[in-house]
């Protein structure tokens, strides 16, 4: 089914956002859970070869998930998704910054808005991501750390999570 797979990346510079469409073979109510639940964001929620793991997480308006990507080395880079609407199943839609282990943002690091969304698409499931950023400025820094090789990767070990679980 791997080649089938829809996968879009696309760099608004004058909106100062990127939108990812990327479609996975499984049904909504899975690939839901997979980017909302900790213990399913933990197995796939990292480029390779680094791993992901929760600190806290608490998925509801006003919560936040804390988390680290790990290197094989045991250098960890923290993340905070501070979550602002939820339509469950449908979308969400998330405050994403850099942070140290306790969860304070980096202020030298963009922070982003996340608009999440989820759609049945034939037997698949179409999740796109639209990606904002305060500036131009911010989203270059972004591309520049590594943004769509990341999230390439990423997504495919959801892909490979997906497959484990179906």
């Amino acid at each position: 089914m791997k080649a089938d797979v829809q996968f879009d990346f696309l760099v608004d510079k004058e909106k100062n956002t990127i939108t990812i469409k990327r479609s996975f073979a499984a049904r909504r109510q899975l690939v839901w859970d997979c980017y909302t639940r900790s213990e399913l964001l933990d197995r796939w929620f990292a480029p390779k070869p680094l791993t992901t793991k929760t600190r806290s997480m608490e998925f509801k308006e006003g919560g936040h998930w804390l988390y680290a990507m790990v290197e094989p080395s045991g250098q960890e880079y923290w993340g905070r998704m501070d979550y602002q609407k939820i339509h469950p199943i449908d979308s969400y839609t998330a405050l994403d910054g850099f942070c140290d282990d306790t969860g304070a943002l980096n202020p030298a690091l963009p922070r982003s808005t996340w608009h999440v969304t989820f759609s049945d698409a034939a037997t698949q499931t179409l999740v796109q991501t639209v990606v904002s950023y305060a500036s131009a400025e911010a989203l270059e820094q972004v591309m520049q750390m590594g943004m769509k090789e990341g999230l390439t990767s990423t997504l495919e070990r959801l892909d490979e999570l997906l497959l484990q679980l179906n």
